[in-house]
């Protein structure tokens, strides 16, 4: 029976279906997997679920000899070093697609809630400071005929796009790769550079991947760079924004407010973050609904047993390791 090592229990039936069929190795609930126990546990192992959250670099896939698939419970998957592990033979895979809606929601949750300073007011209201209406009371900004500027056009990025239509939003984008001009027709989009996302923009919403060039994307010059009425949400990964300069733009006024699912020394937040009104903090629940979680478990489990049984993956991150 092949053996697996499950880095976090996952919900939904599909941990009670890879039970049934491999020997599993799973980190219980509230334990931290550390590097040291990860390099001990995976040395036997033929397959790795693993999570956002698990550095798999170098030295642990050296560790592991007998794997032949990682399953990454995540779309991003910079956690892992896929050029080694594609140059041992092991397959990556990942869950892209599934939780692209779940995504774009909180995407407009963050920017709903800074915008018209929910939690603030909620906050307020709990702290018996609410005597009455007033004309100045929790003011807030407008959706309707603002400018979304959005940094990442592919799945998520496209699904937030398609909800701004209903608040008569005009849509900018900047991405690697431009859409068609079919597809920006379709989503109501019109392609600008990086500085005209940054210095036009009302609301900016990040679904780029983190990479060596999105990396510190926005930092002290683009904050500076910004409408002082601009909110500024990231649901995609915390790198691309530099954190120290967001803390000074927000402190002295660059830009309104932000709307933050996900930090740059994940799970650590910057202390200052912690105790401005201006921002909605959220910790990493992008893909957390019942549906897309389940989905999620179902697609790594699939596509782990079918690479220990043999076969292709469906959501398969280095297909150049079938070429070996």
């Amino acid at each position: 029976m092949f053996k697996v090592l499950l880095a976090r229990e996952i919900p939904g039936p599909a941990m009670e279906r890879l039970k049934g069929e491999v020997d599993l190795d799973c980190v219980p609930e509230g334990t931290k997997l550390t590097k040291k126990d990860l390099m001990a546990r995976i040395k036997d192992k033929d397959g790795f679920i693993s999570m956002l959250d698990n550095p798999i670099d170098g030295e642990v896939l050296n560790a592991a000899t007998n794997l032949k698939v990682i399953s990454n419970y995540a779309v991003g998957f910079n956690n892992i070093d896929v050029k080694t592990a594609t140059s041992k033979g092991i397959v990556v895979t990942n869950t892209p697609g599934v939780l692209t809606n779940a995504t774009a929601d909180l995407a407009w949750a963050l920017m709903m809630s800074t915008s018209r300073r929910i939690l603030e007011g909620d906050k307020y209201l709990r702290a018996g400071k609410f005597d009455g209406w007033a004309p100045k009371l929790m003011l807030g900004y407008d959706f309707t005929g603002k400018t979304l500027g959005i940094i990442g056009m592919g799945r998520i990025g496209s699904a937030v796009a398609k909800r701004a239509s209903g608040f008569e939003m005009h849509v900018i984008y900047h991405n690697r790769h431009r859409l068609s001009e079919q597809e920006e027709k379709d989503l109501g989009v019109e392609y600008v550079s990086l500085d005209d996302i940054i210095t036009k923009s009302d609301f900016i919403s990040i679904h780029a991947p983190l990479t060596d060039e999105t990396r510190h994307m926005l930092g002290e010059k683009q904050f500076k760079s910004m409408k002082k009425n601009c909110i500024l949400v990231n649901a995609a990964r915390g790198p691309i924004i530099d954190e120290s300069a967001l803390v000074k733009a927000l402190k002295e006024g660059w830009i309104a407010g932000a709307g933050l699912d996900v930090y740059e020394d994940e799970p650590k937040v910057t202390e200052e973050l912690l105790s401005m009104d201006n921002v909605v903090l959220e910790p990493h629940i992008g893909s957390a609904t019942y549906e897309t979680r389940a989905k999620m478990s179902d697609m790594v489990v699939d596509d782990c047993l079918a690479v220990l049984k043999g076969n292709k993956p469906a959501n398969i991150v280095n297909s150049e390791v079938y070429g070996k």
